[in-house]
């Protein structure tokens, strides 16, 4: 609403109901499931994000190599997009800002990946068409299909080329400009935290010590 002031109380209020929401989501199961066969396949997770979400993938990725870690199991191989500083200037110097997540991937991705990418709109459009939001995700998810990798999308609002792209997508649905980003955001985390606590207790519970392909 035009003019609305930001409320704290409000604010909370609306990132516990997306909480409940999110209760025995068949989605948050697949997502799971998917990154769990990437594990025991030894496929590798990359991640990717912009601004805010950026911090979350690299986030996603150092839970994912550290924290899942279990007993005599190892954590997932998992890479960060947005961490190499120098690679992604360089990217964007020579080749433009949309090169950078696509760029990284293309000496790397295989069938036997997942590609996570958190975005707050989930970009606009998609392959060459691209739109003016988040082009670097969406031609990272086009080369990840053409390679036939795996695609989960943390978006927000109505999903964008996430939910058009993505082999499943997790959405904080919203439509209010005032709250949008900081709800999506802070649900991303919420969620990435108990996908990371379910995959370490599911893996301790397998049999075999797993070890680096």
């Amino acid at each position: 609403m035009k003019g609305e002031s930001f409320s704290p109380s409000k604010y909370f209020s609306l990132i516990a109901k997306c909480s409940l929401d999110f209760i025995d989501s068949p989605k948050y199961e697949k997502v799971v499931e998917t990154l769990l066969k990437c594990y025991e396949r030894g496929g590798i997770v990359f991640t990717m994000g912009c601004g805010g979400s950026a911090s979350t993938a690299t986030h996603f990725a150092a839970d994912l190599a550290k924290t899942t870690a279990a007993n005599d199991k190892i954590g997932f191989k998992a890479i960060s997009l947005v961490d190499n500083i120098p690679l992604v200037s360089a990217w964007t110097n020579d080749k433009g800002w949309n090169t950078i997540f696509a760029g990284q991937l293309e000496q790397w991705i295989t069938k036997n990946d997942v590609l996570v990418g958190f975005s707050v709109h989930g970009g606009t459009k998609r392959g060459d068409e691209a739109g003016p939001w988040s082009q670097n995700l969406v031609s990272a998810m086009a080369l990840a299909k053409k390679r036939k990798a795996k695609i989960i999308g943390f978006s927000g609002f109505d999903g964008g080329a996430m939910e058009e792209m993505a082999d499943v997508s997790i959405i904080v649905p919203t439509s209010s400009e005032l709250y949008g980003t900081p709800i999506v955001e802070a649900m991303h985390i919420v969620i990435h935290h108990s996908i990371i606590f379910d995959l370490k207790d599911r893996i301790k519970s397998t049999n075999g010590k797993k070890t680096a392909a």
